[in-house]
């Protein structure tokens, strides 16, 4: 089956709530009725093809080419902090409500023709697709019994995946495990835990690993985004993670449960052909330093080969790119460029440990300053040099970030960065100039070396899920659920890839915790993981003013005899929007819940909403 065209269009209430099973069985107009649909095998695959319809792509495909969930984490700062009515915008200016949630509501094609956003919609609408298509596949025409095995459980990882996705989002969910008529009573509907949710996810993606036509990984180009077994086992493995997490446990303890999850998914994943991508097969492209491989990695789209180049990544969308050739880049008076997007901001410059491995700040304490001016430096670091800051660090910044002094090739000439105040590239603070960054830094990871100026290369697909993500997840759980030397290992195997030295072996309990926690931020930076994490880390009644209310850039100064000043300075001499206990999870839309809860006389808002 190739998914290609999508022949079926469906549209139902806000939540999702109500199935559209009736309509669809009467054609007044001509057009085919369901029982005709499910007597053409033809016609049934390309039913399932709906079912895929609405994965989103991420990265830089958010409205007007935004990184948003990046943007809006503590990780970037975007140069489309003053364009208003941007999405960003409302965010950073928190102009949001229930009623209007710029990260919940926008609606974006920018890229490739991908609609993208919409969730809450476009995911129940997807969820009840799956649903439909999994009670009546059964009795359906097929090609082959074997074609039937197989749609069947790309369903059930399907539905999964859509449930997983909304739970980042929204938290706790309604669990609907089949399409729901017109004249049903939702008076017993009601939002079910996460673990509950979590557990569902589960037995969609069991139901669909027992099938022997479900392959491990897609090896020609044109299945591309179908769901493999492999997925399911990420799928489970996260979702697992979100359930044990302080933000969603409701004061259970299920962290064991969820190392387990994770544990048999990296064994499983291993068994089945998924390795890190240790060794760069491209120098010319991207060096020879620790970081190369790392860096290809994120740069280049995985190969769909029964003999992959790379075998770590488990999911990729597949259509558009991360458009990141003239945005997200240098930028500042540079040819061929539109503007500089979201850039590193100092708090995640601060997560790269320096060569020996020691953190930089003290994990516990990273800043003796609300405001982040003043970094409480670890104790035992004797590396990290506060007056030349960017030597000797773990190599994934270097893969990361680009910084001041770095070389870059533009329009196949070299060019080294300026940051330093009146050189080329320097930061600006005003919000009117996008083709400055905010920071200081620029962005690397997803960007080509040399795909600059004339060299305009559309950049690889967002990937989902990788063996390293599920590996760090393992870890988490490992040292959440005590058991300190598995989660170490797990974690020294993500870090060995670029060459850094294990943890140490006596490191255990919260001080573990703190150090898998950012490993997950220096290895995943960039892939849409640490705005999530830090609001599952959070307790209910918690919120996120210690990351991401006050941000920082760092102003470098050039002294007379080349060398340079460093000083940490606010981006704003305001907070920034979104750090508020509301802003742990997004908002139902209030049409939703003015729907539901005098249907079901349970309260559905999100607190703080």
């Amino acid at each position: 089956m190739k998914l290609n065209c999508i022949f079926l269009m469906m549209t139902v209430s806000v939540g999702g709530f109500t199935a559209c099973t009736d309509v669809l069985n009467v054609a007044p107009d001509g057009t085919l009725t369901m029982e005709e649909i499910y007597a053409d095998p033809d016609r049934v695959e390309s039913l399932l093809n709906a079912c895929y319809m609405n994965i989103p792509q991420k990265g830089y495909c958010y409205r007007f080419f935004e990184p948003a969930v990046v943007s809006a984490s503590d990780d970037g700062w975007t140069s489309e902090d003053g364009t208003g009515g941007n999405l960003i915008y409302d965010v950073y200016k928190d102009n949001v409500s229930a009623s209007g949630h710029a990260m919940r509501d926008y609606n974006s094609s920018d890229v490739g023709g991908s609609a993208n956003g919409a969730y809450w919609s476009r995911f129940w609408t997807q969820i009840r697709l799956c649903s439909q298509f999994l009670e009546c596949i059964e009795t359906a025409a097929v090609k082959s019994e074997a074609s039937r095995e197989r749609l069947k459980a790309e369903a059930h990882v399907l539905r999964a995946f859509y449930y997983t996705e909304l739970v980042k989002w929204f938290g706790k969910l309604p669990i609907l495990d089949h399409t729901i008529p017109f004249d049903t009573d939702f008076s017993e509907l009601e939002r079910q835990s996460v673990y509950d949710v979590a557990t569902f996810i589960v037995s969609d993606c069991d139901a669909a690993l027992q099938s022997k036509e479900l392959p491990w990984r897609i090896t020609t180009e044109s299945e591309g985004l179908r769901v493999t077994k492999a997925l399911a086992w990420a799928l489970k493995s996260t979702i697992m993670l979100y359930a044990a997490s302080p933000l969603h446990n409701e004061g259970q303890d299920h962290w064991e449960e969820a190392y387990r999850t994770s544990r048999q998914a990296v064994s499983e994943l291993k068994a089945n052909g998924y390795e890190l991508f240790k060794t760069c097969t491209n120098p010319t492209l991207f060096g020879d330093y620790g970081a190369a491989a790392f860096h290809q990695l994120a740069c280049q789209h995985a190969d769909y080969s029964a003999a992959p180049r790379d075998r770590e990544t488990i999911y990729q969308h597949t259509q558009g790119g991360l458009f990141v050739w003239h945005i997200g880049y240098i930028g500042s008076n540079m040819s061929n460029t539109y503007k500089v997007g979201c850039c590193p901001t100092q708090e995640l410059i601060d997560a790269f440990e320096t060569v020996d491995g020691q953190p930089v700040l003290d994990l516990a304490k990273p800043y003796l300053d609300e405001n982040h001016l003043q970094p409480n430096y670890h104790p035992a670091n004797r590396t990290y040099d506060p007056n030349d800051p960017y030597r000797n660090r773990d190599p994934r910044l270097y893969a990361t970030a680009y910084m001041n002094g770095d070389v870059i090739i533009w329009d196949n000439e070299p060019v080294t960065v300026e940051t330093y105040v009146g050189g080329p590239h320097a930061l600006s603070f005003e919000q009117s100039n996008r083709s400055a960054t905010r920071t200081g830094y620029f962005h690397r990871k997803m960007v080509t070396p040399r795909a600059c100026g004339t060299n305009q290369i559309n950049n690889a697909p967002f990937k989902y899920y990788r063996l390293a993500g599920i590996l760090l997840d393992c870890a988490e759980a490992a040292a959440e659920a005590g058991h300190p030397e598995e989660a170490r290992a797990a974690a020294d195997e993500v870090r060995a890839r670029v060459g850094m030295p294990p943890l140490p072996a006596d490191l255990a309990g919260e001080a573990l915790i703190l150090r898998i926690r950012n490993e997950r931020r220096v290895e995943l930076a960039w892939e849409e993981q640490r705005y999530f994490d830090l609001r599952r880390w959070q307790k209910p009644d918690g919120d996120l003013s210690a990351t991401c209310k006050w941000l920082t850039a760092m102003v470098i100064t050039r002294n007379p005899d080349g060398s340079f000043a460093y000083q940490r300075s606010n981006i704003l001499t305001t907070p920034r929007g979104g750090w508020q206990n509301r802003d742990l999870l997004l908002p139902l839309p209030l049409a939703e819940v003015a729907r539901l809860e005098p249907l079901t006389g349970r309260k559905w808002q999100n607190p703080g909403w």
